[in-house]
């Protein structure tokens, strides 16, 4: 008797504008990266060294439907840049941090906020609020020779119309080439890696039939609906 056939996993994809795809290898978040958010969830803003958590790459979502997940009554938005690697390294210098992207997108990082909330107190990992299934709805990937590198520029997300967030890029506490330089003196990164770069003040709950309209200046809006 032979052995069964095991499936080989897919790998999760995003697309990219103007077509095709840019596969993921890992995603990693940045916590509390803007100022204003960071005193909303109860920390003190001043430039601390930077934290990273991890989702699973199958939990990004470009179907432009989100899933009220299961196990939580309090489910909040949280709309961020996404920034996409084409290749990495170990204990990559800030000066040449950039040279490693292929382009950014919009993203949302939908968190059970009542479990990651009671992680917290815990002292426990925070992927039970963070990590669950189809919990980071994004949008198509921008390659840098259509829209440089991002700095500076609006970041907003409107539920039902109404403004829920309003920041800009300028105003994160951890730049991208910060970011990529600090999390590659604790991992070796690669091509397919994305960071979700940490969202604006204003996160709150959604409901099913809520529908997020988020934008980031010069990537467009993501819509997304909540089911």
């Amino acid at each position: 008797m032979s052995d069964p056939v095991i499936p080989a996993p897919q790998v999760p994809m995003i697309p990219t504008q103007g077509g095709g795809a840019f596969p993921v290898r890992r995603v990693y978040c940045i916590g509390r990266n803007f100022a204003a958010h960071a005193v909303e969830m109860g920390h003190d803003p001043d430039r601390e060294p930077p934290f990273f958590f991890q989702k699973n790459p199958d939990n990004l979502d470009p179907s432009g439907l989100f899933p009220y997940p299961a196990r939580s009554q309090d489910v909040h938005h949280e709309v961020e840049l996404l920034v996409a690697l084409k290749s990495g390294g170990t204990d990559i210098p800030i000066e040449t941090a950039l040279d490693h992207v292929w382009g950014y997108g919009i993203c949302l990082d939908m968190t059970r906020r009542d479990l990651q909330g009671e992680a917290k107190k815990l002292g426990r990992p925070w992927e039970i609020g963070k990590a669950v299934e189809r919990s980071g709805p994004v949008g198509p990937l921008h390659p840098i020779a259509q829209t440089g590198h991002l700095g500076r520029g609006e970041i907003t997300l409107h539920v039902n119309g109404e403004l829920r967030q309003s920041g800009d890029l300028n105003q994160m506490i951890w730049k991208v080439p910060e970011m990529i330089s600090y999390l590659s003196q604790y991992f070796e990164l690669a091509a397919g890696d994305v960071i979700m770069a940490g969202t604006p003040a204003g996160v709150g709950p959604v409901q099913r039939g809520d529908r997020m309209e988020a934008r980031i200046e010069g990537l467009g809006e993501l819509s997304v609906t909540v089911v």
